[in-house]
C-alpha cells in the first residue's frame, strides 16, 4: 500500500514526513526552478530508500548532457535498485528506474515511450509529463511531445498544475506549427503559474516564428519575474530577447544583453555555450564585429568537446570552434564525432552519424572559407536537422549558415529557395534576416545581368 499521494494525486511509497519535499521537487522541476536539486536532496535525506528519488537524480543528470554525468547516473541507479530492494517502489514508480536504465543503455526515446506508456495508466503524473517533455525536446521530437499531452489533457482539469502543462503544450503546439493556438495556450498558462517559464518562452517562440519582434519584446517586459527563479534556463529567455533586438536591427541592444545577462555566467552548459554561439554567430553573419567575445566560448567548447553525448551540443561546440579560429580543435571535434558516428552504439551516435558529423563538417569548411563545400554538407544535412534536438529557433543558425554558404558560392537560386522553405515554416510571416538576404540576392543579379550586358556592347 501507498504511504501517501503526491500532490498529483499519485500513490507514493514515500515517508508522509518527506511527501512536502518531493512535492517541492516535481514543482520546482516543473517551473525549471534552480531549486530543484536542493528539493532532491532533501527528500532523499528524509527518504534513503525512496528509489524513484534516487532514479530521478539520475535522470536529471543525464538531462545535463554532459560525459560526466553519466557515471553519476549510474550510480543513481544502482542506489535506486538497492532502495526498492529495501522498500519496495509502487508499480508505477519503478517505471522510473526502468526509464534510467534505458536511458544508461543508449536509448533516451525509449526512456520517454517508457514514461509516456505510464501517463495511459497515471494521466496526472506531473514528473513523468514534464520528463517526456524534456527529453522529446533533446531528442527533436516536437510531434511525440504533442501526442503525449494531449491524451493526458482531459485529465488535467482541476490538476494543481495545469498551468505547466499548458506552457508545454503552447510550446509543443509552436514547434508543430499550430502558432495561433500556441499562443493563446501560452497565455493561459501565465495566467495559472505565472512563474512558468516554459510557457513565457513557448509564446516568445511564436513571435519569433511569426515575425513580431516588438510584440515579443511587449510581451516579456515586465514578466522577469516568471524567469528569474530558473536556472540556467533564465539565460535563454534573455536570448530570446537579444534575437528580438537583433532582428529589429537594435545592434547594441543585443550584445550588451550578451555581456550582462546572456553570458553573464560564463558556465560550460552546453545550453548556455549554444545561446552564446549562435547569437555572435548570427551577428557575424550581419557583418557586426563581436570583438573577443568568441575566445571564452572556444576555450569551453574545445575542453567539452569529448563529451559525445547530443550532437545539438557538439554541433554548437563547432560553431564556437569556428567563431574562436580553432581549427585543430574543430578538426579534434570531427574525429571524434566520425568515431562515435562509425560505432552507432546508441541513439545519440545515430543521430551523429546523421545528421551532425555531415553538418560539423560543412560548418568545418564554412570557418575555413570554403564556401561551396560548407554548402554541400550543410544542404546534405538539411533534412534531417530536426533530429539534432533543439527549437526551430535555435536550429535556424544552421539555417542561416547554409543559406549563407549558398550565396557566398554562387548559389543564388538554392539560396531563395531555402529563403521561401524558411519562410513557409513561419506561417508566411517575412522577418528581417529573410528581407535582407533576399536584397542580396537581387542585388547580385542585378549585378549579373549588368555584366552580361557590359559584355554583349563592349
Amino acid at each position: 500500500m501507498a504511504g501517501s499521494f503526491d500532490f498529483s494525486g499519485c500513490p507514493t511509497s514515500i515517508a508522509p514526513g518527506a511527501v512536502a519535499h518531493w512535492n517541492a521537487t516535481v514543482r520546482a522541476f516543473l517551473a525549471h526552478g534552480a531549486a530543484t536539486p536542493d528539493h532532491l536532496s532533501a527528500t532523499l535525506d528524509a527518504a534513503p530508500d525512496f528509489a524513484q528519488g534516487h532514479a530521478v537524480r539520475g535522470l536529471f543528470c543525464l538531462l545535463l548532457g554532459r560525459r560526466e554525468m553519466v557515471d553519476t547516473a549510474r550510480d543513481a541507479l544502482t542506489a535506486a535498485r538497492a532502495a526498492a530492494g529495501r522498500s519496495p517502489p509502487e508499480p508505477h514508480e519503478q517505471v522510473y528506474l526502468d526509464a534510467l536504465d534505458d536511458w544508461l543503455q543508449g536509448r533516451p526515446s525509449a526512456a520517454a515511450a517508457r514514461l509516456d506508456a505510464l501517463l495511459i495508466t497515471e494521466p496526472r503524473d506531473a514528473l513523468a509529463m514534464k520528463l517526456v517533455q524534456a527529453i522529446g525536446f533533446m531528442m527533436g521530437q516536437p510531434r511525440r511531445m504533442r501526442q503525449s499531452i494531449e491524451q493526458i489533457l482531459p485529465a488535467w482539469g482541476d490538476h494543481p498544475a495545469l498551468g505547466y502543462l499548458q506552457g508545454c503544450y503552447a510550446f509543443a503546439l509552436e514547434e508543430t506549427g499550430d502558432y495561433v493556438r500556441a499562443e493563446n495556450m501560452g497565455r493561459a498558462a501565465l495566467r495559472l503559474a505565472p512563474d512558468d517559464a516554459w510557457g513565457l518562452h513557448a509564446v516568445a517562440h511564436v513571435h519569433d516564428m511569426t515575425g513580431r519582434a516588438e510584440e515579443g519584446l511587449a510581451w516579456l517586459s515586465g514578466r522577469s519575474h516568471a524567469w528569474a527563479h530558473c536556472n540556467n534556463f533564465r539565460f535563454h529567455v534573455w536570448w530570446h530577447i537579444a534575437l528580438m533586438h537583433l532582428d529589429l536591427g537594435q545592434i547594441d541592444r543585443a550584445l550588451a544583453l550578451y555581456d550582462t545577462e546572456i553570458r553573464a555566467e560564463r558556465t560550460d552548459d552546453y545550453r548556455d555555450i549554444s545561446n552564446g554561439a549562435a547569437l555572435l554567430m548570427r551577428l557575424e553573419l550581419d557583418g557586426v564585429d563581436v570583438g573577443p567575445r568568441w575566445q571564452e566560448l572556444a576555450d569551453l567548447s574545445e575542453a567539452r568537446s569529448g563529451d559525445g553525448c547530443l550532437a545539438f551540443a557538439d554541433l554548437h561546440y563547432m560553431l564556437s570552434l569556428i567563431g574562436g579560429e580553432r581549427p585543430l580543435a574543430a578538426g579534434r571535434l570531427l574525429g571524434r564525432m566520425a568515431s562515435d558516428a562509425a560505432r552507432a552504439a546508441s541513439e545519440s551516435d545515430r543521430i551523429i552519424q546523421r545528421p551532425g558529423l555531415t553538418a560539423a563538417q560543412g560548418l568545418e569548411a564554412f570557418g575555413e572559407g570554403n564556401y561551396a563545400e560548407a554548402f554541400r554538407h550543410l544542404a546534405a544535412a538539411r533534412p534531417d536537422m530536426q533530429r539534432i534536438g533543439g527549437s526551430h529557433a535555435q536550429r535556424d543558425v544552421f539555417e542561416r549558415l547554409t543559406i549563407e554558404a549558398a550565396l557566398r558560392s554562387g548559389y543564388l537560386d538554392a539560396a531563395e529557395r531555402m529563403l521561401h522553405a524558411r519562410k513557409a515554416l513561419r506561417g508566411g510571416a517575412e522577418d528581417g534576416y529573410h528581407a535582407r538576404r533576399m536584397a542580396i540576392i537581387a542585388a547580385a543579379r542585378y549585378e549579373a545581368r549588368n555584366s552580361v550586358n557590359s559584355g554583349l556592347y563592349a
